[in-house]
């Protein structure tokens, strides 16, 4: 059985779009929906800077553009699995069937602006802690004010919030674990993003979300999901709650996936689940140079 995933903010790297645009129907597709959102994807993907790409309201849809066109070269139908990692949930209702691209995209340029705004209102950040015992780390999280906003399975938890509260949690990691910053510009996934959840939401009521072609597994718990309504409603009110990517690794075992296909800019999600889940077989789907290789890999898992 094969699943098709698609990656989350921090994922993007100046000049990840450069191979993709050797095929003039790609260029073209990156071209429209550059103009129905407002934003020149093929600079950010070509020419922009680390710093510029780094910027919320830019990474976003970059991301999900990115994941859209590797998946419409990519060209397989044969899949049974959609999901994606926080923002990466656009890009799989996309590749589902719930959301057309461009309604997609429109959707990520505004939850790009929103979660900007949001973040830049109050100083807020983010810290990965590595290692230790999942409910230490969870309590140690929690025991400072802060929350556990992404649970990425594999020894990776990332938490959220004031400032201070993460120097503290830096300064006094729980045991067995090390804490390192990252560089984002808020609390993403958790309450200090509740001012975009309704912008969104508003936008929603303008699109139309249809049923899946496929399952489509929730960042909020993991759920197999079947209604379009319902995974356009999630991925909105993810915002603001946390993300559970290891529940998402878990239905994917549970359900019997052999193999998973990570697309562009990949290589993320694919090491959280040789770690946590290795009986899976991965394959990250990089660059336009992987296609042939993308395509043998789903045909030995469809």
């Amino acid at each position: 059985m094969l699943a098709i995933i698609a990656p989350g903010q921090g994922a993007q790297t100046p000049g990840m779009l450069n191979t993709w645009l050797q095929d003039s129907e790609s260029e073209n597709l990156l071209t429209s929906w550059s103009q129905a959102i407002g934003v020149d994807l093929i600079h950010l993907g070509t020419k922009a800077d680390a710093e510029e790409i780094k910027d919320t309201a830019n990474a976003q849809p970059l991301i999900v553009a990115t994941s859209l066109i590797a998946f419409h070269a990519l060209a397989v139908k044969n899949f049974s699995i959609a999901s994606g990692h926080s923002v990466g949930e656009l890009a799989a209702a996309a590749i589902s069937g719930v959301l057309s691209p461009e309604d997609a995209l429109v959707l990520v340029r505004t939850r790009g602006i929103e979660m900007a705004k949001a973040a830049a209102s109050h100083p807020t950040g983010m810290a990965a802690v590595l290692g230790g015992d999942r409910a230490e780390v969870v309590a140690a999280i929690e025991s400072l004010g802060l929350v556990a906003a992404n649970e990425n399975g594999a020894g990776q938890i990332v938490a959220a919030g004031e400032l201070n509260a993460l120097e503290n949690l830096t300064q006094n990691p729980p045991a067995g674990a090390r804490v390192r910053g990252l560089a984002v510009a808020g609390a993403f996934h958790t309450k200090f993003m509740e001012s975009a959840v309704r912008p969104l939401r508003e936008l929603a009521t303008g699109i139309t979300a249809t049923n899946p072609r496929c399952t489509v597994v929730s960042n909020k718990d993991g759920k197999n999901l079947t209604d379009g309504n319902e995974i356009l409603m999630r991925i909105i009110d993810q915002i603001a709650s946390p993300v559970r990517w290891d529940l998402c690794m878990e239905t994917l075992k549970n359900i019997g996936v052999t193999g998973v296909i990570e697309l562009a800019p990949a290589g993320t999600l694919i090491g959280l689940l040789k770690r946590a889940v290795p009986e899976i077989d991965g394959f990250a789907l990089k660059s336009a140079d992987d296609l042939n290789a993308a395509r043998e890999f789903a045909e030995r898992h469809a």
